[in-house]
């Protein structure tokens, strides 16, 4: 009876012990990554002659989308049955033949003609702020027209490479990075080859009207995003493929911290529809021993609000995103080398 007693004890503690262990053990459903191909989106193209949809915005009445394009206006689409329409310009694609009329690639041109890369509408005053790479943080009414320039530096220091926007619809200011002090648009690729780390996340302040530095020093900030919650702002750096978070608020305020590393090199962040965000990828990130080409050319991931990878995209080889915004279900993709826009259900 007794040693029936003591392998009784043995047993349940066997069983103790492996309840534990498994329940220690990663769950596969929550390691599984959804994957959804674009290759057979639907396609808005655009108006002949342009390209480079770097960002897409709605306006709070759902029209749209709005993007930026490549020989320095904001367009708009108005549906099939009007289609692309200009709604804002930089002052000078109005004053300078060139821009108006093309007589050289436009990225001879951009810095004149302005080049319009993030854009966020501010939903209670139907404003429209534009990132331009070269003009600066620039702001129109719902109205549209020529482009009020708010901004062009912050603490003495000229903004030269405005590119990633978002607006706090709460306060109304507006977050935003100058992705290099050294390079322009133009030589961007310089900003990775040598290791510039010379961005600046940024604030305008809605009520001041002044811009505010809130973290200089960062190796290519690019998109940015406010948090579902507006704690936090999301910033995407290309270099080294990965997105940070800046908190806002609480007792984090003001610190600067991963929040994830990402499989390519990021582009646009937006906030998805069930507290995350999307973050586009230009690329893959590089496999300096591979062999062999990737088996899928990933363009976009979806991270939940702990950077945690839960679904990505895949393109044709050859395809770049620079956004994902999404809008009731479906996925619009913003590109800022193609003539087209995705878009996929």
């Amino acid at each position: 009876m007794r040693r029936r007693g003591c392998s009784s004890t043995w047993l349940l503690l066997l069983v103790g012990f492996l309840s534990v262990a498994v329940s220690l053990l990663p769950s596969c459903a929550a390691a599984e990554i959804k994957t959804r191909a674009t290759e057979w989106s639907f396609r808005l193209l655009l108006p002949s002659g342009v390209t480079g949809a770097e960002s897409l915005a709605f306006d709070a009445r759902g029209q749209g989308p709005y993007t930026g394009v490549s020989d320095g206006r904001v367009l708009r689409w108005g549906g099939s049955a009007v289609g692309w329409t200009t709604f804002a310009h930089h002052a000078s694609y109005r004053k300078l033949a060139m821009c108006t009329v093309p007589v050289a690639p436009s990225e001879q041109t951009e810095s004149l003609c302005g080049r319009p890369l993030g854009l966020a509408f501010h939903r209670k005053s139907g404003d429209l702020y534009i990132a331009d790479a070269y003009k600066g943080l620039m702001r129109v009414s719902a109205d549209g027209g020529e482009a009020e320039v708010l901004a062009t530096g912050a603490d003495g220091v000229p903004f030269n490479f405005v590119n990633g926007i978002d607006v706090d619809q709460a306060t109304g200011d507006v977050y935003f990075t100058d992705s290099s002090v050294t390079y322009p648009r133009r030589f961007n690729t310089e900003i990775m080859m040598n290791a510039d780390a010379t961005g600046r996340l940024l604030k305008y302040d809605a009520k001041t009207k002044q811009v505010a530095v809130l973290k200089d020093g960062l190796p290519y900030p690019n998109g940015v995003a406010v948090s579902h919650d507006g704690t936090y702002v999301v910033v995407a750096h290309t270099v080294p493929c990965q997105a940070h978070r800046y908190y806002l608020q609480g007792t984090k305020a003001g610190r600067y911290e991963l929040l994830a590393d990402l499989p390519g090199y990021p582009d646009n962040v937006r906030r998805d529809g069930k507290g995350g965000y999307w973050v586009a990828l230009n690329q893959e990130k590089g496999r300096p021993n591979a062999t062999t080409a990737p088996v899928k050319h990933l363009v976009g991931v979806r991270l939940d609000a702990n950077g945690v990878e839960l679904e990505e995209l895949t393109a044709a080889k050859g395809v770049t995103l620079s956004e994902v915004t999404e809008r009731n279900g479906t996925l619009w993709l913003g590109s800022v080398e193609l003539d087209y826009i995705g878009i996929v259900s």
